[in-house]
């Protein structure tokens, strides 16, 4: 019987892995937006100045097109393509990333043989703009889907194009990624020296279309050392590889040397493995998941990785308290807690206790970029007293506060070793104490004590 269990459980445990990520299906639509302060662009219907027709695609109730978008909100990703590429080599990312929740737009401008790079990264900061407002637009598919997190992506012209729009001051993107991104006209490494926001570059080392020395690596190198940024280059690594087969890309770079040693799905795989986690963290919040894309960065033997970042999620915060009063040490924004709930307004480094009575106290502090820590519980008893619990119960203490003796009660018949410590941790007396025991404390000034044992310690005042 043992063999089998195993298996059940192995069955189990890949079950919950596979689905440890809500899945949707995939919607499309086709909107034209417009900048009446331009002309040209591609398509028609988006009213007066320059047309920019986009493909959309995001987590929908069912799969197709014009359906209903999916409950919940959404970070949305504006995707600038490759020269003389369309919308459609992109597949793979769509495919991928609107099943995880996100909402993809694709302008397809800029399409054709001479591409102007300004009007194209224009185009993406343009798009960010309107996607926006349709979603505070009550007769918008999108209204009320935005989780108010948008970033930029593009591949090759487009991963160029992705620094002239997150270089725009009139920008405000909240994550940018560049796959295998090419130097442009204007200068992307120019404008990559005004990127604020956190910064992800994808390349691969065969790349012989934009040769990561003149294209990617320049790209990376302008973006500010202030700001959070990761290189990845792909070992073996081609620079078509990041999209589906497309004929004007593959052409491109069959003529252009390098000595690609990894396959197209390969590939994709190595990016989906780092970009997932690393959009996770940065777009929907999901602070663990900046562990796991960092863990990937250092040790992925497919890849050699840069961080100039030194982001750490917030540490645990640890309690500290004075009688009724308890505090914690921290520069993050504070939020204090009551058997769970949060208190209103209760955002000081202090709480008074007496205020609220006796219950389970917490703080939860939180870092710039929304990651949360919350303490281990205090729990206040007998005028705002705290006692320190572990998960069982063996021992109590009581009266609490007391003035000349305790009472020491073991919940079951254990004899315990119990040492009585002061404030500062020293301790003071020990003793060995069986069922219900009686201490007294009249020779101790008054102040915060602990009666402390193997995994379990108690507080208590003597008044």
């Amino acid at each position: 019987m043992k063999a089998p269990l195993r298996l059940l459980l192995l069955i189990v445990c890949l079950i919950s892995l596979g689905t440890s990520h809500a899945q949707y299906s995939v919607g499309s639509t086709t909107i034209t937006f417009n900048d009446a302060a331009r002309t040209g662009g591609y398509g028609s219907g988006g009213g007066p100045g320059r047309q920019i027709q986009c493909e959309v695609y995001y987590p929908a109730t069912s799969a197709g097109v014009d359906v209903p978008v999916a409950n919940g909100t959404f970070p949305v990703i504006v995707f600038g393509h490759g020269f003389f590429m369309s919308w459609d080599a992109y597949q793979n990312i769509w495919e991928h990333y609107a099943p995880l929740g996100y909402i993809l737009v694709f302008p397809r401008t800029e399409g054709n043989a001479s591409p102007v790079h300004a009007d194209f990264g224009k185009d993406l900061v343009i798009v960010a703009d309107k996607m926006e407002a349709l979603a505070v637009n009550s007769n918008s598919a999108f209204f009320n889907k935005w989780n108010g997190k948008t970033g930029v992506m593009g591949h090759s012209m487009g991963g160029g194009s992705t620094f002239l729009a997150a270089g725009d001051p009139l920008s405000s993107f909240d994550a940018v990624v560049g796959l295998a991104p090419a130097e442009t006209d204007p200068s992307a490494v120019a404008a990559a020296a005004n990127v604020t926001a956190p910064t992800l570059v994808f390349s691969g080392t065969e790349d012989a279309v934009t040769p990561p020395a003149d294209h990617h690596t320049p790209i990376y190198n302008a973006v500010p050392a202030v700001v959070c940024k990761q290189f990845v280059s792909i070992t073996g690594g081609a620079h078509c590889y990041f999209a589906n087969s497309n004929v004007a890309c593959d052409f491109g770079e069959s003529v252009s040397g390098g000595n690609i040693s990894i396959q197209r799905a390969v590939q994709h795989d190595i990016v989906f493995d780092l970009l997932d986690p690393w959009l996770s963290f940065r777009l929907k919040g999901v602070c663990a998941d900046w562990t796991v894309f960092t863990n990937l960065l250092s040790t992925d033997a497919r890849i050699v990785g840069q961080n100039t970042c030194t982001y750490q999620p917030p540490a645990t915060p640890i309690i500290s308290d004075n009688g009724s009063v308890l505090s914690v040490t921290t520069n993050l924004t504070i939020q204090w807690n009551l058997d769970g709930n949060a208190l209103a307004g209760e955002t000081a480094t202090s709480l008074e206790t007496a205020t609220y009575g006796d219950g389970s106290y917490t703080v939860t502090v939180t870092d710039a970029n929304g990651c949360s820590a919350t303490s281990a519980a205090v729990n206040m008893q007998g005028g705002g007293v705290g006692i320190f619990e572990t998960a069982t119960l063996i021992y109590d203490v009581y009266p609490n506060p007391a003035k000349t003796e305790v009472t020491i009660s073991i919940s079951n018949t254990e004899t315990l070793e119990i040492s009585l410590l002061n404030a500062l941790g020293q301790v003071l007396e020990t003793r060995t104490i069986t069922g219900k025991t009686v201490w007294n404390i009249e020779q101790l000034t008054a102040g915060v004590y602990f009666l402390q044992t193997a995994g379990s310690q108690k507080r208590f005042v003597k008044q």
